[in-house]
């Protein structure tokens, strides 16, 4: 992913990633998407972009294994998260979701995260602190809560599911406040063309539509236009 891919990324939000994909691809059918409403800790700031440093926690329950073990686990996923190609995104699993109880982003981990150059974070799990969490860390989370938990890193770089969403270790992913996806690196290539030409062929419609006088027949004419650029 070049730099000029990663501004334009960053720029657009993720339905405008999602359509282009399919741009891309030519044709429809793309579903590498979360599912259902997900909240975000930043909604008017850029979206996340970037690999996937994937792990998975669980907090409802205090862990069974012995603190020296939860101890080294936990030292192993922070090096795993300061490591890797950048820009990065940390993706963890829930294993207690639906029902997760342990905030596992507050303001002291994403400061750790941010620290170590990664740019969010994506989660089926659960989010604190909103309002001093730091700038440029946004966190898409399922659930807002109070509590820690008996919060603890289960598993390290293994594929994850968040809303639907397989991600694996390396993965590219893009998140914002509608959800996230996993872009298909046989895209790339096409990706900037793909998203540029989206944006072009929506002005057909928005402009007209934005226009006074706009009524059936300047709908009828740029429908046409629209449909026309898309074959």
């Amino acid at each position: 992913m070049n730099d000029t891919l990663l501004t334009l990324l960053k720029r657009v939000d993720t339905p405008t990633v999602c359509n282009a994909i399919e741009v891309a691809q030519g044709k429809r059918g793309f579903d590498a998407f979360t599912r259902g409403t997900m909240l975000c800790s930043a909604p008017d700031e850029p979206a996340l972009v970037g690999y996937a440093r994937t792990a998975k926690i669980a907090a409802a329950f205090a862990p069974s294994e012995k603190p020296k073990v939860i101890r080294a686990r936990r030292m192993a996923y922070y090096r795993h998260m300061a490591e890797g190609p950048r820009p990065a995104v940390a993706v963890i699993e829930d294993l207690d979701f639906p029902d997760a109880v342990g905030a596992y982003w507050g303001e002291i981990n994403t400061s750790v995260h941010k620290g170590f150059g990664m740019s969010g974070a994506l989660t089926n799990g659960v989010m604190r602190d909103l309002g001093d969490l730091p700038e440029g860390f946004p966190v898409v989370a399922g659930s807002i809560g109070p509590s820690h938990g008996f919060v603890h890193v289960r598993e390290i770089g293994t594929p994850v599911s968040v809303f639907g969403l397989e991600v694996s270790d390396g993965d590219l992913v893009h998140a914002d406040r509608h959800g996230a996806l996993v872009i298909p690196p046989e895209v790339l290539p096409d990706l900037e063309d793909a998203i540029l030409k989206l944006l072009e062929t929506e002005k057909l419609i928005l402009e007209p539509a934005r226009a006074e006088g706009f009524d059936i027949e300047q709908f009828e004419k740029a429908w046409a236009a629209f449909e026309k650029s898309r074959t």
